[in-house]
C-alpha cells in the first residue's frame, strides 16, 4: 500500500506541476531555475526550514481539520518538517509570525460567510506579515441550488481586495472538495426511467461546475491547489467518476472517506502530502 501511495504521490505531483506550469508564476520559476519537488523525501532540509519560517494562514471547516491531522501525521514521520501549527484566536488575532495558523471560518452551507470571515480575519491582522494564505470551502457549501457564478464573483472580488491590502502575500486558491455520489439501486432505477434530476448526483455536479470555473479563472494566473483532483484520483491514476445525462463527473474516491464527505486516514494523508509539497514548491 505504501508503494502505491508513493507512486501515486509522484503522479499527483506531476498533475499539480502542470497546473503550476500553466500559472503566471512559471516564467519566474524558470528564470530562477527553481527546483520543483515531487515527493516529501526529495525535499532538502533547507527548503523545509525555509517554509517553517513563513507565516501561513489557512481558513477552513471540518475537512480542513482532516487535512491538518494528515499534515501532523506526516510531520511525525518526517520530523525534519518543522512546521508549528497554531489555532487562531479570533479575538486576539495572529500573535506571532513564523507559524502555520489555521482557523474555522464562517458557517457550513454558507460559503459567502466563510469568504467574508476569512477577509475579516486578515484585515484585522494588519501589521502582521502573511507569507502564504488560503481558504477552503467545504463540500457541503455548494449544492444544486448554489449560484456558482455569483459565488465565484464574490470570491474573486474579495481576493482582489485582500491582494491590494497585502501585496507581498502569496494567495493560493483551492478547488472545492467533492463528495462521494453513491449509486444505489434507486439511482439506477431513476436512470432507467430517464429522470433528469437525480439528487444523489446534483450537488456533486454543481461542485464540478464551480471547480471548472475556478480553474478557468486562476490556473493561468495564480497558484491553484486542485484539491478536487487529488480527492478523486486513485493510486493507479484513474479517476473516481459518475455519469449523469451523458456527462462524466468527478467524485471523492470512496477509498478516501468514511462518510462520503470527510477524509479517512488514507485520504487525509494523500491530500496533506500534496499540500505540503505544494507549499514548499510555491513558497515566496
Amino acid at each position: 500500500m505504501k508503494k502505491k501511495i508513493f507512486l501515486f504521490s509522484w503522479f499527483l505531483a506531476a498533475v499539480l506541476l502542470m497546473i503550476i506550469g500553466c500559472s503566471g508564476e512559471s516564467n519566474d520559476m524558470t528564470k530562477n531555475e527553481v527546483h520543483v519537488y515531487g515527493s516529501i523525501k526529495e525535499v532538502p532540509d533547507t527548503e523545509w526550514e525555509k517554509l517553517s519560517k513563513k507565516t501561513i494562514f489557512f481558513g477552513h471547516q471540518s475537512v480542513g481539520f482532516n487535512i491538518i491531522d494528515g499534515m501532523q501525521d506526516i510531520i511525525k514521520e518526517y520530523p525534519r518538517i518543522k512546521l508549528t501549527f497554531s489555532t487562531l484566536d479570533k479575538k486576539d488575532g495572529v500573535k506571532q509570525e513564523g507559524l502555520f495558523v489555521h482557523s474555522e471560518i464562517g458557517k457550513n452551507r454558507d460559503p459567502v460567510s466563510k469568504i467574508n470571515d476569512f477577509a475579516s480575519i486578515m484585515n484585522n491582522a494588519k501589521g502582521k506579515k502573511f507569507d502564504i494564505v488560503f481558504l477552503k470551502l467545504c463540500f457541503i457549501d455548494i449544492d444544486d441550488q448554489t449560484n456558482i457564478h455569483q459565488l465565484l464573483q464574490h470570491y474573486n472580488k474579495t481576493m482582489e481586495s485582500l491582494k491590494s491590502s497585502f501585496p507581498k502575500t502569496k494567495f493560493i486558491h483551492l478547488t472545492v472538495p467533492l463528495s462521494y455520489s453513491k449509486t444505489t439501486w434507486k439511482t439506477w432505477l431513476k436512470k432507467i426511467v430517464g429522470k433528469k434530476k437525480i439528487w444523489e448526483y446534483d450537488d456533486n455536479i454543481r461542485k464540478n461546475e464551480y471547480n471548472d470555473l475556478l480553474r478557468q479563472y486562476y490556473a493561468a494566473k495564480e497558484p491553484l491547489f486542485d484539491l478536487a483532483t487529488i480527492e478523486s484520483t486513485l493510486p493507479d491514476g484513474t479517476r473516481s467518476v459518475f455519469k449523469s445525462n451523458g456527462n462524466t463527473y468527478h467524485q471523492l474516491a470512496p477509498d478516501y472517506t468514511f462518510d462520503e464527505g470527510h477524509l479517512n486516514d488514507i485520504g487525509r494523508r494523500i491530500v496533506a502530502e500534496q499540500l505540503l509539497l505544494f507549499l514548499v514548491n510555491n513558497q515566496p
